[in-house]
């Protein structure tokens, strides 16, 4: 796992290539945390440690490999679950839009049935009405 290091701070510092003044260093030996130059330092050393990385042949080499064979694993995955005839995450994800999209327009189905039986019910109020005020011997003639 982790080894503990027993290298000084200031070895540590020195080892990765930064060079410390007198003035990086606190009262006990180590290097002052909130010390401006240090902490210029240390960031040009960062950046030049990001940008090796990020120049690396060898590390684009394996960024490459790494996804190739993430894509070969997907692949492997849906030819597994294709043999035993089991849904892939995409084909649930479809499945649930399709039944929320079918929830949607049962629905929308509902209010419409709703609202022909309001209208439905309001227009046989009227010919009630109506028949009642026609109806031989009503109060309406």
């Amino acid at each position: 796992m982790f080894r503990m290091c027993s290298l000084s701070w200031r070895q540590r510092i020195e080892k990765i290539g930064l060079t410390l003044s007198p003035d990086d260093y606190g009262e006990n030996g180590d290097p002052m945390a909130d010390g401006d130059g240090l902490r210029a330092r240390s960031e040009q050393a960062i950046g030049e440690i990001a940008q090796a990385l990020i120049d690396s042949p060898t590390l684009h080499s394996a960024l490459q490999a790494a996804f190739g064979a993430r894509d070969r694993a997907l692949e492997a995955q849906q030819a597994a679950f294709g043999a035993l005839n089991l849904p892939s995450a995409g084909d649930v994800e479809r499945l649930e839009r399709r039944v929320r999209s079918l929830s949607q327009r049962l629905e929308d189905a509902e209010e419409q049935i709703d609202d022909l039986n309001r209208e439905l019910g309001a227009l046989r109020r009227k010919i009630t009405a109506k028949a009642e005020k026609q109806a031989p011997g009503s109060d309406g003639e």
